[in-house]
């Protein structure tokens, strides 16, 4: 089978899972690992000047009962590496004889018809007429303004010295016959002016809705094509059952498939096997190359597949296949409590627990803390811990405390210290990393690097100790953004270094080894300065 790769190395002796890969929630196999080290071999260097590319690997066993591995990247791009069989697309839209590739050239000759219009001597005319029009005309009524304005003096001169005048009505009847004339002037030119910028106006907004009808065109055309795609992106699973990327998505909220749809590499995989009758053992993705600007990709890195595009079809294409579950130790995680008083509570948080009740599960901090304190008023929690975060959070007992320290938070005088162990060695001493984040619109909970959209956040870092391969670092957050110091430490621009046990932007681990240290703020009530420190268990 020609997309079917054989182990190079023994695997005789590796036992294979009794359940298929979750994908968005899992650590590679073994045959996963000895697969993807294979494909790596053999892939092309890395470019550090171009994006790099998600790769994945599918363990499967064929009719026959032997175990190989097919392997595939995300994207619609043709013969990347001609030495490596990858799988097909689900789809081929680079057929340069499908309708695919006809309609985006029917794009093309509107986009260049677009393109020709916009940029016409006609079109740039008509502005520069329109701009010189309205110049002039506000020039022209500036200095009739003036001109007005001066024979209004005069003619409040002449009253003033003909008030004792004998002939002054018939002075006073000349002086307001004139100034009605220079009004009825000056509206007449206003009126000549106005309509000779209405009709350059005109003439470029007859040029516009030609641009303008293109544009609708092309949205026309655009949006046509998408669905005739994913109509045509017809997806399997191990039951046999079709389903098209528009069905799919016609049942969640998105409703429309998002662009790149149905080329990553998960779906390619399990269709590939599907089509083949190959049985899928187990699955596992890897970025290789250069990291991109906004997300937190390592090369190498083993990584979940995305929510956006691949989360409602895999929904699909998994049906009928038993997946992984890890089977964690049921532990009762208890929040400990620091300092109380009638005003204020400081807990120390697990790595665990969330901050407050989720969709799924209620037990909480807060759950916790409504436990503790049941006579206590307002919304008790003013700031909030990742879940997989431990350490100090500062707990309101009443609105009055809750108000006055969400404006400390506000104000950002309050100050944290967080200790973390990154994925690295960290040359430098200490410094600041000023990176704004945005949520990833297509992959929540992730949030990204966006200097067009993201909010402000800055943190101060500095090295407490280096190890072999790790180090351990001291953060200082100026601002408060979701996932800031994971972001900032994952981020290229940032340390480059993700927090060890960080599954979303790094490794996954145990538990992710960033803590809450310190926390200095000003009590509600007695309006002093308190320090909160709690060491890390790691």
């Amino acid at each position: 089978m020609l997309c079917l790769i054989d182990f190079k190395e023994d695997i005789e002796n590796i036992e294979l899972p009794e359940f298929f890969t979750n994908p968005f929630d899992y650590s590679p196999h073994t045959l996963c690992l000895q697969a993807a080290k294979q494909l790596q071999s053999i892939l092309p260097e890395p470019d550090p000047n171009e994006k790099g590319k998600m790769y994945g690997v599918l363990i499967v066993k064929d009719q026959g009962g032997k175990v190989g591995f097919l392997a595939a990247y995300s994207g619609n791009e043709q013969n990347i590496t001609h030495s490596i069989p990858f799988v097909p697309q689900v789809f081929d839209i680079t057929n340069p004889a499908g309708f695919f590739r006809k309609g985006e050239a029917e794009l093309n000759k509107i986009n260049a018809e677009i393109s020709k219009a916009e940029n016409s001597p006609q079109h740039k005319g008509l502005q520069l007429k329109l701009k010189s029009a309205k110049e002039e005309s506000k020039d022209i009524i500036d200095k009739a303004k003036a001109t007005i304005k001066e024979a209004k003096k005069r003619r409040e001169h002449l009253r003033a010295e003909a008030e004792n005048a004998n002939n002054k009505e018939k002075l006073f009847d000349q002086l307001i016959n004139e100034s009605q004339t220079e009004k009825s002037q000056f509206n007449r030119l206003k009126k000549e002016l106005k309509q000779k910028v209405d009709d350059t106006q005109q003439q470029l907004d007859l040029y516009l809705q030609q641009i303008k009808n293109l544009k609708q065109k092309r949205k026309k055309r655009s949006a046509q094509l998408q669905q005739r795609l994913f109509d045509n992106y017809i997806f399997l699973n191990v039951l046999t059952e079709e389903k098209s990327a528009s069905a799919i998505f016609s049942n969640i909220a998105l409703k429309t498939p998002p662009a790149g749809t149905g080329d990553c590499c998960a779906p390619k995989l399990l269709q590939y096997a599907f089509l083949n009758q190959l049985k899928p053992i187990a699955m596992a993705e890897f970025w290789w190359g250069a990291s991109p600007k906004k997300e937190i990709r390592h090369h190498a890195y083993f990584y979940p597949a995305c929510n956006s595009k691949c989360k409602p079809i895999l929904g699909h294409m998994l049906s009928g296949l038993k997946l992984e579950h890890y089977k964690k130790p049921i532990k009762k995680l208890a929040i400990e409590v620091i300092y109380e008083d009638d005003t204020i509570a400081v807990i120390n948080k697990p790595a665990g627990l969330l901050s407050v009740p989720g969709k799924e599960n209620h037990e909480s901090a807060y759950s916790q803390v409504k436990t503790l304190y049941p006579m206590a008023t307002g919304p008790l929690i003013v700031h909030r811990l990742d879940m997989a975060t431990s350490g100090l959070m500062l707990i309101a007992l009443n609105k009055e405390a809750h108000e006055h320290l969400q404006k400390q938070f506000l104000n950002k005088s309050i100050r944290k210290k967080y200790v973390a162990i990154v994925d690295g060695i960290i040359e430098k001493d200490s410094g600041t990393i000023n990176l704004p984040l945005r949520v990833d619109l297509d992959d929540r909970p992730r949030q990204l690097v966006c200097f067009e959209h993201g909010k402000e956040a800055i943190s101060k870092w500095e090295v407490i100790e280096r190890y072999e391969s790790q180090t351990k670092i001291h953060f200082y957050p100026i601002s408060g953004r979701t996932h800031q110091l994971r972001l900032h430490a994952a981020h290229i621009k940032g340390l480059n270094a993700p927090i060890v046990g960080d599954q979303l932007y790094g490794l996954k681990a145990e538990r992710l080894l960033l803590h809450a240290e310190e926390i200095t703020f000003i009590h509600p009530g007695k309006l002093e300065q308190l320090t909160f420190s709690v060491q890390a268990e790691f």
